[in-house]
């Protein structure tokens, strides 16, 4: 099957073997009898100078050297309508959704085909074949990954399915407003940071507030501003009482002060106290970086009896790796993992195993300090108390490393050990 990949940087000459460069770009036109682009220039430098050639002056396309039909003197010149598509610089490496698998993908190649003696474009290639291409591997050693690759018609998606944003040189299939709710949050903050702010606009508008505030929490807080800064008030205080508290804050601190007081006094009273007790920490610190999102139970409770208390306590999901145990006046007594209070008989008194060594980080450590516990007891989050022992929050892993490591390794945290054992 041929590619464009096969053509980038091939020598062109003309009829008389004159050299005239090399293939820069191709251009195509969507349109026409068929649904696929259609091949219309090609455009060649020579010394930085670049010429645009009609395509219909190719001898052959697919050759260790592309000879154009004319001499020199004779080829005509490509002019430009405004509305061709430069299939190497906007659509290579672009991103697009895949909607059958749910996730955002970049595309690697671009198949062709020839039909009635004009190229089109049939299929983009998002798999690894494709990227070997570009590399310029040789045939035989790509010839030998293609074995074991169990359904490589999965790899190629039919450019029927494909809308192509010019002005962002952004890429995406055709995706009903729902299907986007179907992607991680994480797929949907990459798609936004290849938008414009007027692109990645539209999108956020199809997005119900959940989905939304799921989406900003993987977005950078200054990008998150910018992002928020034309939505409504009434907007924006919805996502944040959506956010963790530890997100929220974050993003508030990213806004001017008059707007984040306005969005505060329109939060939900619960919501926006604890988003306030943040605020009032310095950002480094462990009060600055915890969330309130903590899971706890009262001691004296039996397996079962937890279990049920959890269920009603309203805690996101993501915050039960592990559950604390504290008094009625929030004092730390102790903390058990979930596989702890699963496995334990219903009967069972919390107070037999949870686990009464806790390392805890005070509410204004520094985030160093706070890396370096994290590091040196493998823990997942970190409590945070006050000077009384009394249960604040807590830090993740990720934050307390996040001067430390990059974000694309702190992704793959975390370790599955949440307190000293010792």
């Amino acid at each position: 099957m041929p590619f464009i990949s096969h053509i980038i940087g091939r020598p062109v000459v003309d009829s008389e073997g004159e050299k005239l460069g090399r293939v820069e770009e191709v251009l195509a036109i969507q349109g026409g009898e068929f649904p696929h682009p259609v091949l219309v220039a090609l455009v060649v430098s020579d010394n930085k100078q670049l010429t645009q050639y009609p395509f219909s002056e190719i001898a052959v396309l697919f050759a260790p050297v592309i000879p154009l039909s004319h001499t020199k003197a004779k080829l005509p010149i490509y002019e430009p309508t405004g509305q061709e598509v430069k299939l190497i610089m906007d659509v290579l490496d672009k991103q697009i959704i895949d909607t059958n698998g749910i996730r955002v993908v970049r595309v690697n190649d671009l198949e062709l085909a020839r039909v009635n003696g004009d190229y089109y474009v049939t299929n983009v290639d998002i798999g690894p074949l494709g990227l070997m291409r570009r590399l310029g591997l040789g045939k035989g050693l790509i010839s030998f990954f293609a074995a074991f690759q169990k359904d490589p018609l999965k790899n190629f998606i039919s450019w029927d399915n494909v809308e192509l944003l010019t002005h962002d040189q952004f890429m995406r299939l055709k995706v009903p407003a729902e299907k986007l709710h179907e992607l991680h949050p994480a797929d949907i903050a990459e798609i936004i940071s290849d938008m414009s702010h007027t692109e990645s606009g539209k999108l956020l508008e199809n997005l119900d507030i959940e989905h939304l505030a799921d989406a900003l929490e993987e977005i950078e807080p200054d990008f998150q501003a910018s992002l928020v800064q034309g939505m409504s008030d009434e907007k924006v205080a919805d996502v944040l009482e959506e956010m963790s508290p530890d997100e929220a804050a974050d993003l508030l601190a990213e806004l001017p002060p008059e707007r984040s007081e306005d969005l505060l006094e329109l939060m939900q009273d619960e919501e926006a106290e604890d988003v306030r007790m943040l605020l009032s920490y310095p950002e480094d610190s462990a009060g600055g970086m915890m969330t309130t999102d903590v899971a706890t139970v009262k001691p004296g409770l039996t397996a079962a009896k937890a279990i049920e208390a959890l269920r009603n306590s309203g805690t996101e999901p993501e915050s039960l790796f592990y559950v604390y145990v504290v008094d009625e006046q929030e004092h730390l007594l102790g903390v058990f993992s979930l596989s702890d209070l699963i496995l334990a008989k219903p009967g069972t008194s919390i107070d037999t195993f949870m686990h009464k060594k806790i390392v805890t980080a005070n509410v204004l450590e520094k985030q160093d300090i706070l890396a370096q516990m994290v590091a040196k007891y493998n823990l997942l989050t970190l409590p945070v108390v006050d000077n009384d022992n009394r249960l604040l929050g807590m830090v993740t892993a990720d934050d307390a490393l996040d001067k430390i490591i990059p974000t694309a390794w702190k992704k793959r945290l975390p370790r599955f050990f949440y307190y000293d054992r010792a």
